[in-house]
């Protein structure tokens, strides 16, 4: 008896989990404004699970420890906690602008040039919102104001 292939299982945005865009497909179609707008969301749920996770444990432990460099070490760890959560607190509002840009129709789309975006770019940082050439000429001009 022949075993049927496993069909590929699709989320709530109807996308297939193994679907990738390719450059072959119109660009920014509506299965590719799904798959895009999953990760934002899938990216978004995993940062607010493990900031709650940081407060619970945060609840739960003590940082009163009864070493002083024991304490130290403690308040150290707990400050480089609270720092990368305040990275992704500011992640979080990039991520909801990309979303916004999805919904407006504007994603995918370079807010300087217009152009699209590398589908590989964007695979890679879905809250991007420059092409590879306007990021890198935006980074230049930063860093000559900065060193004037």
């Amino acid at each position: 008896m022949a075993t049927l292939p496993n069909k590929a299982e699709t989320n709530a945005d109807g996308v297939d989990s193994d679907y990738r865009p390719s450059d072959d497909e119109e660009f920014m179609n509506e299965r590719q404004l799904a798959y895009f707008r999953q990760k934002l969301l899938s990216w978004k749920e995993n940062i607010l699970k493990e900031s709650q996770e940081t407060l619970d444990q945060l609840k739960s432990e003590s940082l009163r420890e009864p070493d002083i460099a024991d304490r130290a070490s403690s308040e150290t760890d707990w400050g480089i906690e609270l720092r990368t959560r305040d990275r992704q607190r500011k992640l979080i509002a990039k991520i909801d602008a990309a979303l916004r840009r999805i919904k407006e129709g504007e994603y995918g789309y370079c807010q300087v040039t217009g152009e699209p975006i590398s589908l590989a770019r964007l695979r890679a940082r879905p809250i991007a919102t420059m092409t590879l050439e306007a990021q890198e000429r935006h980074e230049r001009q930063e860093r000559v104001s900065r060193d004037d």
